[in-house]
């Protein structure tokens, strides 16, 4: 009995499904102009020591507390801070800070984060992870689905920053990556 897709096989179809969306989809990033020639994102292996669990520490207050993020234009995200999620890679233990949008309320997580491939690999400003929420504050963190924001590729997109407790001080070779031509 078959036990279905395993994780490598399900990242790999959620990325030709981006690719296809990203050449076709009226909601692409892509300019319509370069669709065509779009050849498809780039990204690194997949890596099962990426995929670590997580656990959400949520913030307890009456009223969401509301960073202010910069953006990619010189601007600021109002994003509602929900928490803090923990999580180890290579023995060691990170945190990154947890974000709620209005657009998504409280069911899903923005996670925007920074890395040691950041300018060389992987897009200077940062990339970005969402995670659905779950009712036991307990995440399959997986970094294989790390993505560029949409401002990468086309510059008329605003996308927030990371904040600087969510810049990691490792190298994430995991995700997309930057690209071609950028």
């Amino acid at each position: 009995m078959s036990s279905g897709p395993s994780h490598t096989e399900r990242i790999e179809q959620t990325r030709r499904d981006k690719d296809e969306f990203f050449r076709t989809g009226d909601e692409s990033p892509i300019p319509v102009a370069q669709r065509g020639s779009f050849a498809g994102l780039t990204y690194f292996p997949v890596d099962a020591t990426y995929n670590v669990p997580a656990s959400l520490v949520e913030e307890r207050t009456a009223e969401p507390v509301i960073i202010e993020l910069a953006t990619s234009r010189n601007t600021v995200d109002r994003l509602a801070r929900v928490g803090t999620i923990s999580f180890r890679l290579g023995g060691t233990g990170y945190k990154l800070t947890a974000f709620a949008t209005a657009a998504e309320g409280l069911t899903r997580l923005f996670v925007p984060f920074g890395d040691q491939t950041n300018r060389q690999e992987t897009y200077g400003g940062g990339r970005y992870l969402n995670l659905t929420r779950t009712p036991t504050g307990l995440y399959d963190l997986d970094f294989n689905v790390a993505y560029n924001p949409y401002c990468v590729y086309d510059v008329n997109y605003t996308c927030p920053l990371p904040p600087s407790e969510n810049r990691l001080a490792v190298a994430i070779n995991a995700g997309e990556r930057m690209p071609a031509g950028h």
